[in-house]
């Protein structure tokens, strides 16, 4: 493997973790090519196999991009270009797989250019002998009524794309959900020796951000956190695929509504001694995404440490975290998982909140919907499809906690991320167990957070 001539490593004053190594633009291209054809040459013949697909056509245009094809471009295609067609052929009987480029030229290094533009001129022409050719039992088209990361084929290329086949080849065109998902949330070996150090990278920026070189109590708002947080993911060459939201829950008669957080942002706020806060922030690094909430408390003058009655309803949090992972197993569809998981906090007396997610390709990834905030009782869908190896999660839940001393209920908000390798889950970088204190009781000779492995 070619050297890493030029990484970003920066060390986090005052944070429990270093910054793992940040590729420049150009080491990040070649890493994200070499996992495109080691996911292209082996991952996706073996995933057509699994899924009894013989043959998959992606179409897109410029600007109209389809999801899936959107992963399958090299680094250096931040489009498509005109109109890409791929076919992906897998024949294991007669040991035949083919990846196919219907376009003037190829795309990138793993898939070939197969349009013959002196004998069909038209290119709706040239796949249909791509097709005649190759016989398919079936194709695949990306339509999905459960997925939108897998119903990227637009009506103006399906119209064409039907027009143009021979007629006894369109009673073989077949939803490619099954497949499309799987490309999609399946996770290399490779990928997942890298996708800790994103995980990493999130917790370290949060600490920063959670801490008094950011805050300063009476002065910094919850805003200022926010637009903090977006400026450092810019300054270190990264990108994120939401923005970061910074909540407060505080000692005062307003009770907190957690699910009208998710409909309307956080007011901005002046972070203030005895606060609660809250962060949702990911990253974007090498077509990987992360997704992370985590806890700080603002010490009072005199405090060194959290409140216990905020520190039970953390272990409390952290309890429905297990259950929930608990109940991770191969074949095990997201409801079931989410209707155990419920069952089981009633039963031990959490008032508890499930919406966790696929991660991976995308930050809300295709795969198995486990829960969401207002479908505790199941997701119809993607809810009812089921768990598969080598697949990464945002385990995104709550748990609600009486403080007798604030005389209301708080909402532990947690989200961490962690695959699960078909046997069990872990998490990518361990889960924050203590809430950051600010200012960092490191300053005190103590450490600022806790995280289990």
């Amino acid at each position: 493997m070619k050297t890493l001539l030029f990484f970003l490593a920066l060390l986090v004053a005052g944070t429990p973790h270093a910054f793992a190594q940040i590729l420049d633009k150009r080491e990040q291209a070649r890493v994200v090519d070499e996992i495109l054809a080691e996911r292209l040459d082996t991952l996706l013949p073996a995933l057509m196999q699994r899924t009894g697909i013989e043959m998959w056509i992606v179409v897109s245009r410029e600007y109209n991009e389809d999801p899936v094809l959107r992963t399958m471009l090299p680094a250096t295609w931040l489009n498509a270009r005109r109109r890409t067609i791929l076919v992906f052929y897998n024949n294991p009987g007669k040991g035949n797989y083919e990846k196919l480029a219907v376009a003037r030229y190829s795309v990138g290094d793993s898939i070939t250019a197969a349009w013959d533009m002196d004998r069909f001129p038209d290119q709706w022409k040239a796949l249909a002998h791509i097709v005649e050719t190759r016989d398919p039992k079936n194709i695949a088209i990306n339509e999905s009524e459960d997925f939108a990361h897998a119903d990227g084929l637009v009506r103006t290329d399906y119209t064409a794309l039907v027009k143009a086949l021979p007629e006894r080849y369109r009673d073989r065109l077949v939803s490619a959900q099954d497949l499309a998902v799987a490309w999609l949330e399946t996770r290399t070996e490779r990928e997942l020796q890298i996708y800790p150090q994103l995980v990493r990278i999130t917790h370290s920026i949060i600490a920063e951000a959670f801490s008094g070189q950011v805050i300063t109590p009476g002065i910094t708002s919850s805003d200022d956190v926010v637009w903090w947080l977006r400026q450092r993911v810019s300054d270190l060459g990264l990108d994120t695929w939401f923005h970061p939201t910074v909540s407060i829950q505080r000692n005062d008669g307003t009770s907190f509504d957690h699910l009208k957080s998710f409909i309307d942002h956080p007011a901005e706020a002046i972070i203030r001694g005895g606060d609660l806060l809250h962060v949702d922030f990911g990253i974007t690094y090498l077509r990987l995404n992360t997704d992370v909430q985590e806890h700080a408390y603002v010490l009072r003058p005199g405090e060194t440490e959290v409140p216990a009655s905020i520190a039970s309803a953390f272990e409390r949090a952290n309890r429905l975290q297990d259950i929930l992972v608990g109940h991770f197993a191969l074949g095990s569809t997201g409801n079931q998982i989410l209707a155990a998981s419920l069952a089981q906090a009633k039963k031990e007396g959490i008032k508890a909140s499930i919406y966790t997610h696929p991660l991976g390709s995308h930050g809300h990834a295709a795969g198995p919907t486990i829960g969401m905030w207002d479908k505790q009782e199941g997701v119809p869908g993607s809810g009812d499809f089921p768990m598969h190896a080598d697949t990464v999660y945002s385990i995104e839940l709550n748990a609600a906690s009486d403080i007798p001393e604030w005389n209301k209920d708080i909402r532990i908000m947690l989200e961490q991320d962690g695959v699960f390798d078909g046997r069990k889950f872990r998490y990518l970088d361990g889960r924050q167990t203590r809430p950051h204190l600010i200012p960092r009781v490191d300053d005190l000779a103590a450490s600022p957070v806790s995280r289990s492995r």
